[in-house]
């Protein structure tokens, strides 16, 4: 099966939805995503993007995407952020997650990043071994911390 990697576009948003809603289901947090395909149009391609995507297709559709933006390090400067990284799950272990991650790392040379971050859950094994695998620090020091929409308004009120 030919799989074509490319920069996503507008069009292409109700089936990243659906594969982002499929990334939830594998990661055991199916209620967690309330974002909508609106939100995503406004952000990724409204007058202020904030995120950029690259899409795995075949003949058979969107099968595969990166999801990434850039960030800021105040110690090394700009950064980008792979979200998710998100391949269907029939077609994985196929190469195509390889190539989404690659197709983030050219974008992060040609904008001149200083690096490169993602996350991983610690159960994943599978991606464990193929970021182990391209030379990737997995570092176990730092901890994540969140607040939710919710939280962000009782702590400014």
């Amino acid at each position: 099966m030919e799989v074509v990697i490319r920069k996503g576009n507008i069009d292409d948003l109700p089936q990243v939805h659906a594969l982002i809603v499929e990334l939830a289901e594998f990661e055991r947090a199916p209620l967690e995503v309330t974002n909508t395909l609106e939100d995503m149009e406004r952000d990724g391609f409204g007058e202020n993007p904030i995120y950029k995507i690259f899409v795995a297709e075949s003949a058979e559709g969107i099968i595969g995407i990166a999801l990434y933006y850039i960030a800021y390090s105040t110690w090394k400067g700009r950064t980008i952020y792979l979200e998710d990284l998100v391949v269907t799950e029939r077609m994985r272990r196929t190469g195509i997650g390889r190539k989404l991650f690659k197709a983030v790392a050219h974008d992060a040379k040609e904008l001149g990043a200083k690096r490169f971050r993602w996350q991983v859950l610690e159960w994943n094994k599978p991606a464990i071994a193929f970021y182990k695998s391209i030379g990737a620090e997995l570092d176990a020091e730092w901890i994540n911390c969140t607040l939710t929409e919710q939280q962000i308004q009782d702590f400014t009120s």
